[in-house]
């Protein structure tokens, strides 16, 4: 990776953190259920039944309500890190989230999902996203290496606020493209 690449990416990281900590609780709740409703109204979606998704942190487009509020009728997959790597695990309600090894966010108690096959769709979150369906994650490439697998199988759907789009995004050969990126 290009020291420029780097330098770039730090820097964009940065502007879009410092955006981030500016928006208001009831700003994050009204635009994260913005681009929950559109992707609700998406096809991909309505035809999934196995979608890998996360549980929000404070600073993305909170899925939490989402989850609970489609778990009886689509089966959610959840990441969970341990150490370096990001397992998949079957969310199977709230009451069996424990908190995880990294930036304690809650992950699903249980054992590893290994069918990757199952997967109709995936729904990332990113630090940011272009036009071109480029995504910059923060830095670990835990995800790329989950969606390099998911790739061709499932549908790849991005999900940010608005000011996360930008002109473009640096990209490296190991970065997994999307099919597409709701915004708001």
């Amino acid at each position: 990776m290009s020291e420029e690449i780097v330098l770039i990416k730090k820097a964009l990281r940065k502007k879009i953190k410092q955006i981030k900590s500016e928006l208001s609780e009831s700003g994050r709740k009204i635009r994260s259920e913005a681009v929950m409703k559109k992707l609700e109204d998406t096809s991909e979606f309505k035809n999934a039944e196995t979608i890998f998704i996360y549980w929000a942190m404070d600073d993305e487009i909170d899925t939490k309500e989402f989850i609970v509020k489609w778990a009886g009728r689509k089966r959610f997959i959840l990441p969970a890190i341990n150490g370096e790597e990001l397992y998949l695990k079957e969310f199977t309600g709230v009451h069996k989230l424990k908190n995880g090894d990294l930036y304690s966010i809650p992950e699903p108690d249980g054992k590893p999902f290994h069918d990757l096959s199952s997967i109709d769709l995936a729904i990332v979150p990113g630090v940011a996203f272009d036009l071109h369906n480029n995504r910059m994650g923060r830095g670990k490439a835990y995800y790329d290496k989950v969606l390099l697998k998911l790739k061709g199988k499932a549908r790849l759907i991005g999900i940010c606020y608005d000011f996360q789009m930008v002109e473009n995004v640096p990209v490296e050969p190991h970065d997994i493209k999307m099919d597409g990126v709701i915004y708001g």
